[in-house]
């Protein structure tokens, strides 16, 4: 009998466990370390117990005393309210939402102790929905940490698995003693059990504003395994083998004798950075910033005709059509003039086109292929590709550089190793120096830090949605005078369909407004086809306004194009506005953009409205939406396999990345034991992904 009746509770009992697990898988907690390094976010004080006549509105805090009265009440709304009192006042409790067992818990008569913020209600000090546990319980010692969660795991769940992973883990030191000590920091193990358990009195506010040294600790080993890991990533490339490509043929000077420009300082110096990486015998792997009209394509292109001289294959991928095609217009006029085969390969190409490609792609007989990530798929094979170059790198995942980077592998037994391709990483989002130490430190940097001569900086207006008739008359000077516009609709987040409805609508309103005016429409749904139509009229000058979403944020090159008008410009990031004024100020005249707002601002939409008023500097403007938006927004959703930053803050502790650092090339070179240790418990294998 007693078989039967265990084990339906011994099944129940597995499958709770076994619930709990999973969740706790969801939240990446498997073996003991990860719990050991899984933090509070913040921590409720259960040492001592409040008087109720001192308590104050706000205040989250902790009572006991007797249940003085307690009754369901049926107006306004049913709900459940109680009196408590301890001898210096009565504290008001209520439930809007209740249980039997809640109501039994505060029968009058009953001593209970109670914990939640107080707040002013109808008869005075009251809490709503508050904890309640049996009276007389000995007090704890430390204070209560309140861990991230997920749904269905509870906070007494989740406590009770880190303290025996406490137990169970290894807290010992992964750094040498010295370093610790000369660095001021508590112990691994001293940093951890104060935060899992800080005793009681200890400043909750210090702890949660991580200014204890103990979040010090953390936020420093956490920046070193970051660091290790780059640099590691840094190590493992420099084992890989690639094909030099040596400067020697005629192809540079004849591209430079064709240009109808002369490079600036800053792109000879990047050219030259380039160039020298591609001679040596190990794969490039360098980052070109510039800013928005920077220059960056014709260093590229540079770059492309020193592989191809050298006798290999260039690939580039952007990642949208328009972009892509800007590429492939302008790349084109420079280099087929030089005997270059340049190929265009996008998904929405006709098959026969597409086929033909792939097939020229194999077979050799093109130099230079540009396109999307229809590059990457199965049927893409490269003859003899040397260089890759991926423009707004950011926007690609891990996965896809891989797999791009895999297409030019080829065995070579006196390398010792398959010989991989050069990568040029290209950006328009300039990344401001805390950042690109701490997520980029693996990659050689290349900066252009100067415009082209000629070009004068965007006029940027701020200006009311209630003065749109002076925009529309701004619009219509500009156009009768020969230049051309821009008109970009709000970016609707909760909607795409929404924003398309809006673009429809804002084209129809403003092609009623301009009849004698050629208007164009382009956005995410419109077919390739159509797209391109639209936009190769507006790059003739025969569509003289175009309406359009963001799909022309970055690649979109129209030198007569002198007025960017941002219709709600509030409900845009700060990086994007700054890619958007991007679009004009490419050709002689002075251009103006214009920031149309929609009141009242929120004081995040003022301060990025303010910071695109007030600088055209694309780092400044990036220092900013760092400040703003943090890193993981600021990198577009990175998905390069490097988990961002979990408790250290770039803008605050930007004094732990330098000594990080350091500390990672000492280590490196003195304490492989220690490096071994501490990626062990910080990554868990997860640097493997940095080598990409």
């Amino acid at each position: 009998m007693s078989e039967h009746t265990a084990a339906p509770v011994d099944r129940q009992t597995a499958s709770t466990a076994n619930a709990s697990e999973r969740k706790l898988q969801r939240l990446g907690l498997v073996e003991p370390s990860d719990f050991v390094v899984h933090l509070p976010i913040r921590y409720e004080d259960e040492t001592k117990l409040d008087r109720i006549g001192s308590l104050r509105p706000g205040q989250v805090v902790q009572v006991e005393g007797e249940i003085l009265h307690s009754e369901v009440q049926l107006r306004p709304r049913r709900q459940l309210v109680a009196a408590i009192g301890d001898g210096s006042g009565r504290l008001y409790l209520r439930w809007l939402h209740f249980y039997p067992n809640q109501r039994r818990q505060v029968e009058t008569g009953r001593r209970v102790r109670v914990r939640g913020e107080v707040r002013v209600g109808f008869n005075g000090c009251e809490i709503v929905h508050p904890r309640v546990t049996v009276a007389g319980s000995a007090l704890p010692d430390s204070l209560t940490p309140v861990y991230p969660t997920t749904d269905g795991l509870t906070q007494p769940v989740l406590r009770r698995a880190i303290r025996q992973a406490l137990e169970q883990a290894d807290l010992s030191e992964s750094l040498p003693p010295q370093l610790v000590h000369s660095l001021g920091l508590p112990s691994f193990e001293e940093a951890i059990r104060i935060l899992h358990g800080p005793p009681a009195g200890m400043s909750i506010e210090q702890l949660v504003e991580r200014g204890h040294p103990a979040w010090r600790r953390i936020k420093f080993d956490e920046l070193l395994a970051q660091q290790l890991s780059l640099a590691l990533a840094r190590r493992h490339r420099r084992k890989q083998r690639a094909h030099p490509l040596p400067a020697e043929s005629a192809l540079s000077p004849r591209l430079r004798a064709g240009l109808p420009f002369s490079l600036t300082d800053a792109q000879e110096r990047v050219v030259s950075e380039i160039s020298a990486d591609l001679t040596r015998d190990y794969p490039m792997h360098r980052l070109l910033q510039g800013d928005v009209g920077s220059g960056k394509t014709v260093v590229a292109a540079f770059a492309a005709v020193q592989a191809i001289g050298a006798g290999r294959q260039v690939a580039i991928m952007a990642p949208t059509e328009i972009l892509a095609e800007q590429h492939f217009r302008k790349l084109a006029a420079w280099l087929e003039p030089l005997d270059v085969k340049v190929a265009w390969l996008t998904g929405s190409l006709p098959l026969r086109q597409r086929r033909a490609a792939v097939e020229a792609i194999a077979a050799g007989t093109v130099d230079l292929v540009i396109g999307t990530q229809a590059l990457i798929q199965d049927k893409v094979t490269f003859d003899r590709l040397g260089l890759v170059i991926l423009d707004e790198q950011h926007r690609f995942g891990v996965a896809q550089r891989l797999e791009l980077n895999r297409k030019g592998e080829d065995a070579d037994e006196t390398a010792g190793a398959p010989r991989v391709p050069h990568q040029l990483n290209m950006s328009a989002t300039p990344i401001p120096r805390t950042l690109a130490m701490t997520f980029f430190a693996d990659l050689d940097v290349s900066m252009i830090d100067e415009l082209p001569p000629g070009r004068s900086p965007v006029i940027t207006k701020l200006v009311s949605d209630a003065r749109r008739d002076e925009v529309l008359s701004l619009v219509h000077r500009e156009v009768v005078a020969g230049r051309q516009a821009y008109w970009v609709c709000p970016l609707v987040e909760e909607s795409e369909a929404l924003q398309l409805q809006t673009a429809v609508d804002t084209h129809a309103v403003l092609a009623a407004a301009f009849p004698d005016m050629s208007v164009g429409l382009v956005h995410g749904r419109m077919t390739p086809a159509d797209k391109q139509e639209v936009m190769t009229g507006f790059r003739n000058g025969d569509v003289q306004l175009l309406v359009a979403t963001t799909v022309i944020e970055v690649g979109v090159d129209v030198p007569n194009a002198c007025l960017m008008i941002i219709e709600h410009a509030e409900r845009f990031g700060l990086a994007q506005l700054h890619q958007l004024r991007g679009r004009v100020g490419r050709g002689s005249g002075q251009s103006v953009c214009v920031l149309m707002y929609q009141g009242p601002l929120s004081a995040v939409a003022r301060e990025r409205l303010k910071a695109m008023y007030e600088t055209t500097d694309g780092f400044e403007i990036a220092r900013r939406d760092l400040e703003q938006r943090g890193p993981g927004e600021f990198l577009g959703m990175r998905q390069s396999g490097q988990e961002l930053l979990r408790y250290a803050d770039l803008e605050s502790d930007g004094g732990l990345v330098e000594q990080a650092r350091q500390a990672a090339a000492e280590l490196l070179e003195s304490h492989p034991e220690h490096v071994r240790k501490h990626l062990q418990r910080w990554m868990r294998g997860r640097q493997d992904l940095l080598r990409s």
